[in-house]
């Protein structure tokens, strides 16, 4: 009777069956982040070209985080805090008010950051043109802070909530953050059009240089295993 001893090479059948899913998985993440990346890039300049232009008047509904101007009135009596803001050693909040507007709904804008204890806010009166980018509307989720509405303090950037606590139901759905140079008056406002990390690169050598390696260490370990079976 003669045994019909297995090819070396079945060896490495069920070893590249467990290592294939793998590197599908690692090498669909490598190429999630490439998309990432590429539409974080798009969107940064996108951001830094709205930056570098004009504003341009508030239509509706507005692209989010255009650069635009809006004209009114601050209705200062129904104003609120959002957030918590530590600068230097000063803990403080953005100071968001209602602005008025002639033939369309009021608009909430982030006037910017002030300190919560102490310190001198200008609050101008009669007509204003804030300039500044559109901030969409927030909802609260599980892990958000719980608003304070009775002492007007929100950490959920979200109109309709802040509408109803301040009797303005009527806001629109988004806001405006104001923009302007930055001075010793207070509320201090923001200084250009948010950036958000672009970090993506990183994950994109991280996934596939574990792909690389997953496969340079299979590939290793079968060398060894064929020599040893020769």
């Amino acid at each position: 009777m003669t045994v019909r001893l297995a090819s070396p090479w079945r060896r490495l059948f069920l070893p590249t069956l467990c290592l294939l899913p793998v590197l599908a998985i690692l090498i669909g993440l490598g190429t999630w982040q490439m998309q990432r990346l590429r539409w974080k890039t798009e969107l940064l300049a996108t951001f830094a070209a709205a930056e570098a232009g004009p504003a341009t008047r508030l239509s509706d509904p507005p692209l989010p985080y255009a650069k635009v101007f809006a004209d009114g009135h601050f209705l200062h009596a129904r104003e609120v805090m959002l957030g918590v803001e530590v600068r230097g050693a000063t803990l403080g909040a953005h100071l968001v008010t209602p602005l008025a507007r002639e033939g369309a709904a009021p608009l909430l804008v982030d006037r910017g950051w002030v300190p919560l204890e102490e310190g001198v806010i200008t609050r101008p009166e009669g007509p204003v043109r804030v300039e500044g980018y559109i901030r969409p509307g927030e909802t609260a989720g599980w892990t958000s802070a719980t608003d304070d509405a009775a002492n007007r303090r929100f950490y959920t950037f979200d109109p309709a909530a802040i509408g109803a606590a301040i009797g303005t139901p009527d806001l629109v759905s988004y806001g405006l953050v104001a923009m302007g140079p930055l001075t010793e008056s207070l509320p201090q406002p923001a200084q250009h059009l948010p950036r958000p990390p672009n970090s993506h690169l990183g994950y994109v050598i991280t996934w596939y240089g574990l792909a690389l390696a997953a496969l340079g260490v299979f590939v290793a370990w079968a060398r060894i295993r064929l020599r040893e079976s020769a």
